[in-house]
Formats: C-alpha cells, sequence, structure tokens
C-alpha cells in the first residue's frame, strides 16, 4: 500500500523495534519507520484483539497508538524517529496517565 519515494536516503538511524535491533531514516514518523521494518501492524485492540495499523498517518485516527522510550499510547504517525527509540508495539488496552494529561 504504502511506498517510498525514490530520493529516500538509506536508514542510518539505530533504535529497537519490540527489542530487536532496527535502523530508521531520518526525517521518518515512528509509524513509517514501522511500516519500513515489515510491521503492518501498530497495536492490537483491547476487546477483540484484531491488528490496527496505520491508517490516516495524519493523527486523526489513533490506530499508529505504540509505546515510546517507556511511554505507552503516543500516536507513532505524530512523532519523529530519533535514535536510540525503544519502540514496542502494543497489545491490547494500556493504562491512561490522567496526570500527565493535566
Amino acid at each position: 500500500m504504502f511506498q517510498r519515494l525514490s530520493e529516500a536516503g538509506p536508514p542510518t538511524l539505530p533504535l529497537t523495534i519490540d527489542g530487536n535491533a532496527a535502523l530508521a531514516r531520518p526525517g521518518d514518523s515512528v509509524a513509517a519507520t514501522l511500516i519500513g521494518a515489515g510491521h503492518a501492524d501498530c497495536r492490537t485492540t483491547p476487546v477483540s484483539g484484531s491488528a490496527r495499523g496505520p491508517y490516516c498517518l495524519m493523527g486523526i485516527c489513533f490506530d499508529c497508538l505504540v509505546e515510546i522510550d517507556g511511554r505507552p499510547n503516543q500516536q507513532g504517525c505524530m512523532i519523529e524517529v530519533q535514535a536510540g527509540m525503544q519502540i514496542v508495539r502494543q497489545e491490547g488496552s494500556r493504562p491512561v496517565d490522567v496526570e500527565a494529561t493535566r
């Protein structure tokens, strides 16, 4: 479905996805990095456990929620990938930190 533009450079930023070493391209979003690494899904739903992947890639649908550096429920499409990031695809629901939203 998604294809990288031909002028994109090689991946050079080291990070981990689900504990496995990976490389990302500077300027890519976390969601684009997951797609580029062959992960079509970012999370599973809490009720049915069905896989959900990036859909809108502009912050509207929340299907790209992932855990980044220990923080759950991060919108992967809205966060630029950084060297050393630890990205974990979410399974089911995660607790919401009410204090962090204030």
